[in-house]
């Protein structure tokens, strides 16, 4: 199975609309101009930059006509409530009316989480969320499961953004331990491309669709944005393995496919 996983990609409306929005149709133009085509994609947060209603509306517009389904996980810029309002019942939210879901895949399962925390930028899963998780890991318990949060559960090095991350890992920690089918965790939240590994699992930190983070390990200020190129990773889960591929967008060369 090949799951692509993009990330804040921070739609807005107004003036400045324009960019965020080219970046994002350009990442899934290069979605579908892999080969194979991934079997999804999913997105780890910061789908909005407000969490505005309008902002989900030009996703759905950006994205009208894709041809293979689209996944959501609410980050810090997003308002949960108003993602279940605007995507309830459909493949954006794996079907359901909640945002947190697991969608099953014949060789793989992805289970999406809301770390988001209304009015914080850090991060945070509840005891209720928690329970629910290691419920659903019980599940299919055979088939290979990702775990999808906007917050990463790891420190990354930078001061501001580890300031502003997961502020529970420790309640996370046993819950991944217990269960040996996770194969990857995929997070958010950073926007540059980072690996890590959390309870003996990886974790592959995507990068913005729109814009990177300053790579800044010296200093707790906001580290503000870098002219790097934006990408997406790619995940080959085959049998019990998975692999990460990192995808530019920007390069001159790439196919791209058009919806």
């Amino acid at each position: 199975m090949l799951i692509a996983q993009l990330s804040d990609t921070h739609l807005r409306v107004g003036p400045l609309a324009g960019d965020a929005a080219g970046q994002l149709h350009r990442a899934l133009g290069r979605v579908l101009g892999l080969r194979p085509v991934p079997d999804c994609v999913v997105v780890t947060g910061d789908v909005a930059d407000t969490g505005a209603p309008e902002e989900y509306e030009a996703f759905r517009s950006v994205v009208a006509g894709f041809p293979i389904p689209i996944h959501l996980a609410a980050g810090n810029h997003d308002s949960a409530a108003a993602m279940v309002e605007a995507f309830a019942g459909t493949p954006f939210l794996g079907g359901g009316s909640a945002s947190s879901y697991v969608v099953d895949y014949p060789s793989a399962r992805l289970i999406v989480l809301d770390s988001s925390v209304p009015g914080a930028l850090g991060g945070t899963l509840d005891d209720g969320q928690l329970a629910w998780l290691d419920r659903t890991l019980g599940k299919r318990s055979e088939v290979p499961a990702l775990v999808c949060l906007h917050h990463p559960p790891i420190a990354v090095g930078i001061a501001f953004l580890d300031g502003i991350g997961l502020t529970n890992p420790e309640s996370l920690q046993p819950i991944v331990a217990a269960h040996p089918n996770i194969r990857r965790i995929l997070a958010g939240h950073v926007h540059r491309t980072i690996t890590g590994s959390f309870a003996g699992v990886p974790v592959t930190i995507a990068p913005s669709t729109y814009r990177q983070a300053v790579l800044a390990l010296d200093t707790e200020e906001p580290t503000g944005y870098a002219h790097e190129p934006p990408g997406f990773l790619l995940h080959l889960v085959t049998g019990g393995d998975c692999v990460t591929h990192l995808v530019p967008t920007v390069l001159s060369g790439d196919v791209v496919g058009h919806f």
